[in-house]
Parts: C-alpha cells; sequence; structure tokens
C-alpha cells in the first residue's frame, strides 16, 4: 500500500513509521533494519556516551537515519551534539527537557529537528524553537514520559494546532502504536506518521535480551506501571515530573511508593538489582515496555512488523 505524503519525501523513506530512539535498544542494526524496510531509522542516544555513538555511526549499512537523546543529560555533555552533527544524521530528535539551546545548532547545520513533547505548552515551544517535525507522546508510551494525555486526544489537538499556527511542522503520533490499526489511527487523528518503539523493542534485531522479550510477551497493557524505582536504583536524577513506564514486578511492588525507604536501603536494592540482571531475573531487574505490550504476541522480524504494518493489519 503506497503511504506516501510530506513525511516521506522530507526524509526519502516508504513508509511514514519512525523508530524510537530507545536508549542503547535503538542500536545500528536495529535502525538499520527499519530504514531498511522503508521506515526512519533513529539511534538511541539516549543519556549521551560518546564511545558508543561513534561505534554505532560506525556501524551503518544504511540511509537514512538519525539519533535521539535525552535532552536535559545532554546538557551537561554540550560537545556530544557537535560529534552527532559531524555525522550527518537523518535527523536529531530531543526528548524531555527544553530544545532551545541546540536548536540554532541543529538548524544551522542543516539537520532536521525532531522534538517529542507531552503537552500543548511543550509543542508550542518546539514550533517556538524552529522544530520541523513534533513526536506527539501520550502516556501510553514505554519509558519515561512527562505527560498525563492520551495519545488519542493529544495527537489531534496539537494536529489543529499546527495546521492554525505551524502548518509546515509535520507532526508523529506516538504512544501505544504497535499494528496497522494504530497506523490507520494515528493518520485518520492528523498525524503524518507514527513514532513505534515497544513493538520494534519486541524484534529480532533489538538490542535487548531475548529472556526479557521473551516475559514480556505473556504481559498486557494493564501489567505495566509509571514508577520512579529504577530511576532511583540506577542514580538517574531524572526531572521532577518524568516517570518511566515498565512492566510491574516484585521489585516495584515492594518499593513503588516507599521511595523514601529505598533512597535509605539503596546499596542493598542496588546489589540486589545488578544481580538480577545479570541472572536475567525480570521480577527485580526492569522491562521497559508501553501499554502496547498486550497487542504483542510474538517476536518478528523488523521487516515483517513494518510489512503488517503497512498493510495495516493487526498484531496476532
Amino acid at each position: 500500500m503506497s503511504m506516501q505524503n510530506r513525511l516521506t519525501h522530507r526524509f526519502g523513506i516508504t513508509y511514514p513509521i519512525v523508530l524510537a530512539p530507545m536508549d542503547y535498544v535503538s542500536d545500528a542494526r536495529l535502525a538499520c533494519a527499519v530504514t531498511q524496510a522503508g521506515g526512519l531509522g533513529l539511534l538511541g542516544g539516549g543519556y549521551g556516551d560518546e564511545q558508543w555513538l561513534a561505534r554505532q555511526f560506525a556501524a551503518l549499512t544504511a540511509d537514512p537515519v538519525g539519533c535521539g537523546f535525552i535532552t536535559w543529560s545532554m546538557s551537561r555533555q554540550r560537545h556530544l551534539l557537535d560529534q552527532v552533527i559531524s555525522y550527518r544524521p537523518a535527523a536529531i530528535f530531543l526528548s524531555f527537557g527544553d530544545p532551545a539551546p541546540f536548536a540554532r545548532t541543529i538548524r544551522d547545520a542543516g539537520i532536521p529537528l525532531i522534538c517529542q513533547v507531552h503537552d500543548i505548552a511543550q509543542a508550542r515551544r518546539a514550533i517556538e524553537v524552529g522544530a520541523d517535525v513534533i513526536a506527539a507522546q501520550g502516556g501510553e508510551a514505554g519509558g519515561h514520559g512527562g505527560g498525563r494525555r492520551s495519545t488519542f486526544t493529544l495527537v489531534p489537538e496539537i494536529a489543529d494546532l499546527l495546521e492554525t499556527v505551524a502548518p509546515q511542522v509535520m507532526l508523529l503520533a506516538a504512544g501505544g502504536i504497535t499494528d496497522g490499526r494504530g497506523l490507520a489511527a494515528a493518520l485518520a487523528l492528523g498525524a503524518d506518521g507514527v513514532l513505534v518503539g515497544t513493538r520494534f523493542w519486541a524484534s529480532r534485531e533489538a538490542a535487548i535480551s531475548r529472556a526479557a522479550q521473551e516475559h514480556a510477551l505473556d504481559a498486557n497493557g494493564d501489567d505495566t506501571i509509571r514508577q520512579r524505582v529504577y530511576d532511583l536504583v540506577r542514580e538517574k536524577d531524572w526531572p521532577t515530573g518524568y516517570t518511566g513506564r515498565v512492566l510491574n514486578n516484585d521489585f516495584v511492588r515492594r518499593w513503588h511508593g516507599q521511595e523514601t525507604r529505598l533512597a535509605e536501603h539503596l546499596p542493598q536494592a542496588q546489589a540486589q538489582f545488578d544481580t538480577a540482571l545479570d541472572a536475567e531475573d525480570y521480577e527485580v531487574a526492569n522491562t521497559i515496555v508501553g501499554e502496547g505490550i498486550g497487542r504483542i504476541t510474538s517476536i518478528d522480524s523488523v521487516a515483517s512488523i513494518i510489512a503488517d504494518m503497512v498493510a495495516l493489519r493487526a498484531c496476532r
């Protein structure tokens, strides 16, 4: 099915499907697989690791591929932006923080800027700093998020805002999109394309433990939870207002709502967490997925995932 539109023309891709830049999970192999299947691959630059970024850009075998960052973390390592610009990515994707300090540099380099937002105020800020694309992320999404809005209401509201004040800015829908029905719904709501995380997390090419993937296949959307437990254990000092969606488990049930007590027992909890990671024990280790996990029943290749999505088929 032809899905050519202004997003596909802008990035030279076949389908309006963009890989979410999941920290470390979206490595060169996964990003290239998405691009080769007709979408836009984005590397998961995450908190920023200079050596990892160099390795991933060196390993790219497809074009176009862009890169995403956690904005507040990159502000502490500003040299990373110059490093990534030197690789000439297809786009730079900024999430979780004010894009203003980096927007001009990105635009002056002639690289498209994608800004992820969680509410209308953030969308207006993205327009103000000159974003080429806005990714509207609903709270259904896996990993971190800062809003209370759902994808189904946030996307059309931002689509209407863009039509009124910035019709040149394109829009991606993010959060809970795992299959052809989600893609069709996003386009009907006014998006130019979709940003997909959890479905590609559950792909053969994803840089994630196969044990974690198999563990997640037994879950549904009700089994996910927004929490701060793992940020405390990993000592990731996320700004106030951001929480991370993961699969609920024994570790989260023990500490969620008991964060002050967790801080008092942090060394013991960290030791337990590290042991669980090594043992692939996901009743303690974190499994970062969104509510869309309930629509996923198998681990498939990226090519087959995209083929089913553009045929507007549901997950089976």
